[in-house]
């Protein structure tokens, strides 16, 4: 019997027409329920989401508690989800600790890039309108064309990932999910801009804990699958000797001690940084820092960054190792067949694991968990693409606020169109390989292609002596030589060219550190050689949207609540404050008081973010090796 015949159809529990109720439906839901919340937003409070400035920033007013919830909602891909799974299910429970390692670490560290952000650029909606105060059309267009790159691979993962759990809990169609799931999440973006987002990333983030929560008490504790931690010990145990892991010590899941582990997370760690740092130029990350507080910039980062860390911890050491615990249970998906390749490929750990300890109510939980994980992140994709100031740029450099909101409608619409078409093309292209897993290509090529570009970036905003030429040098000559490593590296070690090899974490991991580590000699060096002396006085020129919008709407809210007796303060302090804003006042004394009191909140997001790195980097490869959990 040949080992292909060994494998067994993973079965859907649930109905086609769940799939497309949860797709269609709880996506208008939402899109519902941000409309009710702009309608009350533009009648009662001083925001209005017609406002530039509230679309594509909401008004820079966004407290710590909402960016953090924000950051784990936006950063929770379905491959967060899946992908971690997969680790924890192949190389045992140090696959999900470098995981979350791998986008912690950068998140934390972003911290000071966002107070330096703060400090040099508070009125910029985007990183491209720095890179075109400092370094003019050239590097605007760069940096575009690395956000574009770095857009498209996360679009491709998001969507993948998520069509092929619904596809595989429910059958439904991939490429419907993958044109059906972005459309009610364009519907609340439009309507409800950044804010809307934020607000999102709020319930999403609730309902996210919440499965996880489930998820853990049952594995851990009530399944009769399981039942206990010492039971699911001993299961793991069992799994050990009927299929070790190749460079675990002992073949056990539940060490430290792996070298493939240690390896997966190297990679994910690189791809981690070029998301956290490309990904600003649209959305994600960098969005949340223009958007919040100055002085809770640096708060809201470190505790996205812990919270986050939960996240791919949490879910994939109780549903990786519990699929890998549960393979010879009758009640699993493929019994009595393990998960072929290919399904283990497709994020089909997770799924697995949840049927057998909850049935169809872990069917259905999973589906949704990966669901709010995809609309999440891509609600946060769309805005940041709404926001890309080409329009205003190079087409109508006069356009006003209005204008550039209903532009940034049509180009969510657009968008929404192109992210399906983008993932339908991705999947039925030659990088579709059978045994290789899209999410972690893509992953993959998001660490090579974009790596060069994160220490340029970090430098755009931090550093004074940064040159034009050093930033083409780092960002085109890392790139160049980031490739040649990939290709010489999987030449050398497996001995031939293909996608298969390229996908694997030893590849990515050549190739992502040459780029990352040879971008920043070249742009540093090449920066000393001929140093600028740039006081980042036209980065802070970059002028916030504002129009005749605020001042309209506080007058019509003022208004209205006279009418009803009682005028609210807020909203006569919002309508003193637009009409002082057009008196001429020195603002030289107030910047210069604005910039020291940042430097403080960036000093603590450099000791922060390098104590957590330090602890973290440590426990994983020091204090772990030898030592086996239970």
């Amino acid at each position: 019997m040949s080992s292909a015949q060994m494998y067994s159809e993973f079965r859907p529990l649930l109905s086609e027409s769940v799939g497309y109720g949860v797709v269609i439906g709880v996506g208008f839901f939402f899109a519902f329920v941000m409309l009710m919340l702009t309608i009350l937003q533009r009648k009662f409070f001083k925001f209005s989401p017609a406002s530039s400035e509230e679309f594509t920033s909401a008004s820079r007013s966004i407290k710590p508690g909402l960016v953090c919830c924000g950051i784990v909602s936006a950063w929770t891909w379905s491959a967060t989800l899946l992908q971690s799974s997969t680790a924890a299910y192949e190389y045992g429970v140090s696959g999900p600790w470098w995981y979350g390692v791998g986008g912690t670490i950068q998140v934390c560290m972003f911290g000071m890039v966002a107070s330096k952000v703060k400090m040099n650029a508070n009125g910029a909606h985007t990183f491209l309108e720095i890179a075109k105060a400092r370094f003019g059309t050239p590097g605007h267009i760069l940096f575009m064309f690395y956000g574009f790159l770095c857009v498209l691979i996360v679009c491709g993962s998001l969507l993948l990932g998520g069509a092929a759990t619904v596809n595989a809990l429910t059958g439904m169609n991939i490429n419907a999910a993958c044109f059906l799931l972005p459309i009610g999440i364009a519907v609340y973006v439009i309507f409800g801009g950044l804010r809307a987002t934020f607000i999102c990333d709020w319930s999403h983030t609730i309902i996210l804990f919440i499965i996880i929560y489930i998820f853990t008490f049952r594995a851990y504790g009530t399944a009769p699958a399981v039942g206990s931690i010492s039971t699911l010990y001993d299961l793991l145990q069992q799994a050990a000797v009927d299929s070790p892991v190749a460079g675990n010590q002992d073949g056990s899941y539940l060490t430290m001690k792996s070298n493939q582990g240690l390896v997966f997370g190297a990679a994910t760690i690189l791809s981690g940084f070029s998301g956290v740092f490309c990904d600003q130029v649209w959305s994600m990350v960098y969005y949340q820092a223009i958007a919040s507080h100055p002085e809770s910039t640096t708060k809201a980062y470190m505790l996205g960054g812990l919270s986050w860390f939960a996240v791919p911890w949490a879910f994939a050491s109780c549903l990786g190792l519990s699929a890998r615990a549960l393979l010879n249970n009758p009640s699993f998906p493929t019994y009595p067949s393990p998960l072929s390749p290919d399904q283990v490929n497709a994020g089909l750990a997770a799924p697995a694991a949840a049927v057998v300890l909850m049935g169809k109510g872990g069917a259905i939980a999973i589906l949704l968990v990966v669901f709010m994980a995809v609309t999440s992140a891509a609600s946060s994709e769309l805005i940041g693409v709404s926001s890309l100031f080409i329009y205003r740029t190079y087409i109508r450099p006069k356009a006003t606020g209005q204008e550039i909101v209903r532009v940034s409608h049509y180009f969510i619409c657009f968008w929404a169109i192109w992210m399906g078409c983008w993932a339908s093309i991705v999947r039925c292209s030659d990088l579709t390989h059978p045994h290789v897993c899209v999410s972690s290509l893509l992953s993959c090529l998001r660490g090579v292609i974009l790596s060069p570009a994160v220490i340029p970036i970090a430098l755009t905003v931090s550093w004074s002596k940064l040159t034009r030429v050093a930033v083409f040098c780092g960002a085109i000559g890392g790139a160049c030589l980031g490739i040649l490593a990939w290709m010489i590296s999987c030449w050398k070690i497996y001995g031939q060219i293909n996608i298969p090899n390229l996908a694997n974490p030893y590849s990515a991991v050549c190739s992502g550190l040459t780029g990352l580590l040879f971008s920043g000699v070249l742009t540093v060096f090449v920066s000393l050689m001929n140093p600028a002396d740039y006081d980042f006085s036209g980065t802070r020129a970059i002028a916030m949207l504002d129009d005749d919008v605020d001042e309209k709407h506080a007058r019509e809210q003022s208004e209205n609540n006279t009418k009803m007796g009682a005028a609210s303060p807020d909203l006569e302090g919002h309508l003193k404050d637009v009409q002082v804003s057009n008196d001429p006042v020195d603002p030289s004394k107030d910047e210069e008081h604005y910039i020291a009191s940042l430097q403080p909140v960036f000093k603590k997001a450099f000791i922060y973010s390098t104590v957590f790195t330090v602890i973290v980097v440590i426990i994983g490869m020091f204090f772990c090796p030898g030592m086996i959990l239970g």
